[in-house]
C-alpha cells in the first residue's frame, strides 16, 4: 500500500486564509457604517446588467441593519473555509473563487425579475459545503469520508435551504452555490488527497499479473498425490505379481 499524503499536522496554515475571508466581511461590514453609501446597492440583481457587478461584491456584502446575518455566515465560512484548506489545499483556492464566480453567475441568471437584490457569502458556503462533501464521497478515502459525515452533521439541515420555505432568504444563491460546489467535486476528483493504492492495483495498473500462491500449491499437491499413487500402484504390482490360468479343452 503506498504511503498516505500528507495532511498539515496543524489547522494554523489552513486556517490563515479563512481568518483573511472573515476579516474582509467584518472591514466591509462596518465600512458600510462609516460612508453614507449603502451597499447593499451593490448586490446581486437578477438579469440586470447592473446587477453584474453584485456576482463580485455579493459575498462582501451584510445587510447592516441585522447583525444576525453577517454572525451567522461568519462561522461557517471560517470553518469550511479552514477544512477546504487543510484538506485540499492543492486546489483550495481555485475551488474557493471558482466557487464565488460562478455561484454569482448562476445566481444572476436563476434569481428572478423582482428586482430583489442578493447579498452575502451564504452562496459560497453552500458552494463549500457542496464540495467538501461530494469530494469525500467520489474519492472513497476514509480521512475524506469521515469529513463528509462531519458535513452532514453540521450542516445537514442546510439542505431546507435551497426550497422558498422563508421569506427574504436567497435560495436561489442557495441551491446555485450547492449545484456549483457539487460540480467542482467532479471536476476536481483527481487532484488533491487520494485514496492510497493497494499492491496489486499497482501490479495491475503495470500490466503485472500478480502471483496464483493459491494455483501452484494446489496443483504442488495435485502432482504429490498422483506421484504417491503411482508409487503404491508399482509396490503393488511387485508385492502380488501376476497370476496366468491356462485352460485347456479336451479334444473330442
Amino acid at each position: 500500500m503506498r504511503p498516505e499524503p500528507n495532511f498539515e499536522y496543524s489547522l494554523k496554515p489552513a486556517m490563515l486564509p479563512a481568518i483573511f475571508v472573515v476579516v474582509i466581511m467584518w472591514l466591509v461590514y462596518w465600512a458600510d457604517f462609516l460612508f453614507t453609501t449603502d451597499f447593499q446597492r451593490y448586490g446581486l440583481e437578477a438579469l440586470t446588467t447592473r446587477g453584474l457587478r453584485g456576482i463580485f461584491l455579493m459575498p462582501w456584502i451584510h445587510a447592516h441593519n441585522d447583525v444576525k446575518h453577517i454572525l451567522n455566515n461568519s462561522l461557517p465560512t471560517f470553518l469550511l473555509m479552514t477544512l477546504l484548506f487543510y484538506s485540499y489545499k492543492a486546489v483550495a483556492w481555485r475551488v474557493f473563487l471558482l466557487a464565488w464566480l460562478f455561484t454569482g453567475f448562476g445566481l444572476w441568471f436563476i434569481g428572478g425579475t423582482n428586482g430583489a437584490i442578493h447579498i452575502g457569502m451564504s452562496g459560497i458556503i453552500y458552494a463549500l459545503a457542496g464540495f467538501l462533501f461530494t469530494s469525500g464521497v467520489l474519492r472513497k478515502y476514509l480521512p475524506l469520508q469521515a469529513l463528509s459525515l462531519f458535513i452532514v452533521f453540521l450542516y445537514g439541515s442546510m439542505i431546507w435551504g435551497i426550497f422558498p420555505t422563508q421569506p427574504r432568504v436567497s435560495w436561489q444563491g442557495h441551491l446555485a452555490g450547492l449545484c456549483v460546489g457539487v460540480i467542482l467535486a467532479f471536476i476536481y476528483r483527481k487532484q488533491g488527497p487520494q485514496r492510497p493504492k493497494y499492491q496489486y492495483e499497482i501490479e495491475k495498473e503495470l500490466g503485472i499479473e500478480p502471483p496464483d500462491f493459491e494455483g501452484d500449491l494446489r496443483r504442488a499437491i495435485e502432482a504429490e498425490q498422483a506421484a504417491l499413487e503411482a508409487q503404491q500402484a508399482e509396490r503393488a504390482a511387485q508385492q502380488n505379481p501376476p497370476v496366468v490360468v491356462y485352460q485347456y479343452k479336451k479334444n473330442e
